[in-house]
């Protein structure tokens, strides 16, 4: 584990209205660095960054400083901070002529514009200077498109309590911060839970209370209103990385976490992980996932990518840097990620995510488990679309099909409809509805399926527009009613419907 002192939080204040007067800022860096140079930042390319800070301002020196962690010279970083605080304070080091970067520090901008910053170890940040690439074991990474993801997909109603199991380098914490009374953070690497204090700290938001341990052991009986955890997911040979590594065989760290879930959260909360699972010969992946889901929750998981055995491998050790290693200590390793795969039967590894909420109707013994496969492009933030979700199965788990048809429904904000045929036919071969909100659905429909979403303008209950369509086309109204409700349920599953409350 990495020995490096860190630095100390107490004049972060200081720092961060220096940092804020450079306009060392998400918008200030991509003004400064364009819209090339700030995406190439994300891919761990540097050499257009340099180009564009070879400027003498204090916001070139701090980008250099602090994202590229290049050395600069004193009198530099001396016009652009407080230099003996953050020299004494352990933010940089000075010698010679030169001073240098202790920690990454990354802008990073809050779901309402907020200037946060997001502190990591020195080439660790996602897309940082120098990658990941690291075998240190103890290292903390900062802000990646997992954290990113993860904070999306997080409903953010004002809750009194949230958990961050695994808080790293804090981004999860930072975002409960705002909407949370009191927010605990956990890790098992004491090193991550001082980054998560710098973290809120020179982001200007409360402190968090911090607990080293493991999963929830260190929050003892406690529970929440709020749970997120973007765990060491990887399922590998050994716990080589802390950051990335469970530490249990296979998948059980994501089985563990999900399964201790339903008795830490109170009702109505929410808990959402980035997770993977394996895809075993002979079993299907949503019997595997249904059984991790526990007793008092409605779950809804998404699978939103699979990958080989040997992709997988791959992907990974590439992520610790040993496809730079000896060749022969990279086969060595290759092949002990095969032995794992081959002695747990597993053909794939699947990557996505799973919210967890707890349910009156779900401890009653109605839970609503959803799990699917969506590979394809979501719109984020995704959390009032996951809030939604949630409220449309309460909504059908209340209604048979005779409620559906005394319902009234609106069409969902943004959904389109699609027709899809030859030329000059007279008619399509068939229709789509499709989504361009949350999350971005299409569906076939028929020809009554589209004219009762065009005409649903919350008017009229569902069985008197079924009613006017089997007059039109000819069809008998009862068989209709029949065999629509089925339909019905599904586009407001899918939320391509919304239900309109009854009027009070």
């Amino acid at each position: 584990m990495s020995t490096t002192s860190l630095p100390v939080p107490d004049r972060s204040p200081r720092l961060r209205e220096a940092l804020l007067a450079a306009a060392f800022t998400a918008d200030g860096l991509l003004d400064l660095l364009g819209a090339p140079a700030y995406a190439a930042l994300a891919r761990s390319e540097t050499v257009p960054a340099l180009r564009a800070t070879r400027g003498d301002s204090p916001l070139d020196t701090l980008v250099r400083l602090f994202l590229l962690q290049h050395p600069v010279p004193y009198e530099r970083v001396r016009a652009a901070l407080p230099l003996a605080e953050c020299v004494e304070d352990g933010w940089v080091t000075h010698a010679g002529e030169e001073v240098r970067a202790t920690v990454d520090v990354r802008p990073y901008s809050g779901p309402e514009g907020q200037d946060w910053y997001i502190v990591s170890d020195l080439g660790c940040a996602v897309g940082g200077a120098g990658g990941i690439g690291s075998r240190e074991e103890g290292v903390v990474l900062g802000v990646g498109g997992a954290s990113t993801t993860l904070a999306g997909i997080t409903v953010r109603t004002p809750v009194a309590s949230a958990l961050d199991i695994g808080t790293g380098s804090g981004i999860q914490a930072l975002h409960a911060s705002q909407h949370a009374t009191r927010v605990t953070a956990t890790d098992l690497n004491p090193r991550a839970l001082d980054f998560t204090r710098l973290t809120l700290a020179l982001s200007g938001a409360a402190p968090a209370e911090l607990h080293q341990g493991s999963l929830y052991e260190p929050v003892g009986a406690e529970t929440y209103d709020l749970i997120v955890s973007n765990p060491p997911f990887v399922i590998s040979p050994g716990a080589r990385l802390t950051y990335r590594d469970g530490g249990m065989g296979g998948d059980d760290l994501c089985r563990t976490l999900v399964q201790q879930t339903g008795d830490r959260l109170n009702e109505g909360g929410y808990a959402h992980f980035l997770a993977n699972w394996q895809h075993v010969e002979g079993e299907e992946w949503q019997s595997r996932l249904g059984s991790w889901v526990p007793y008092g929750c409605d779950a809804w998981i998404v699978q939103r990518e699979v990958q080989d055995v040997t992709q997988y491998a791959e992907l990974w050790l590439r992520d610790s840097g040993d496809h730079r290693s000896d060749p022969a200590e990279y086969a060595a390793r290759y092949d002990a990620w095969l032995d794992e795969f081959e002695a747990r039967k597993t053909k794939g590894v699947g990557f996505g995510w799973i919210t967890l909420r707890k349910s009156a109707a779900a401890a009653a013994g109605n839970p609503s488990v959803v799990i699917e496969e969506w590979p394809h492009a979501v719109e984020q933030p995704l959390g009032p679309a996951v809030e939604a979700h949630f409220a449309r199965q309460d909504y059908l788990r209340e209604q048979d099909d005779a409620a559906l048809l005394t319902g009234h429904f609106t069409l969902a904000a943004e959904v389109v409809q699609e027709q899809v045929g030859l030329p000059g036919a007279e008619d399509p071969e068939h229709v789509v509805l499709r989504q361009n909100r949350g999350m971005r659905r299409a569906t076939k429909v028929d020809a009554v399926g589209a004219g009762f979403a065009g005409v649903c303008d919350g008017s009229l209950p569902a069985g008197r527009i079924l009613d006017a369509i089997a007059q039109l086309m000819n069809e008998d109204p009862v068989l209709l009613r029949d065999r629509t409700p089925q339909a019905i349920r599904l586009l407001v599953e899918e939320g391509f419907l919304e239900p309109v409350p009854p009027a009070s």
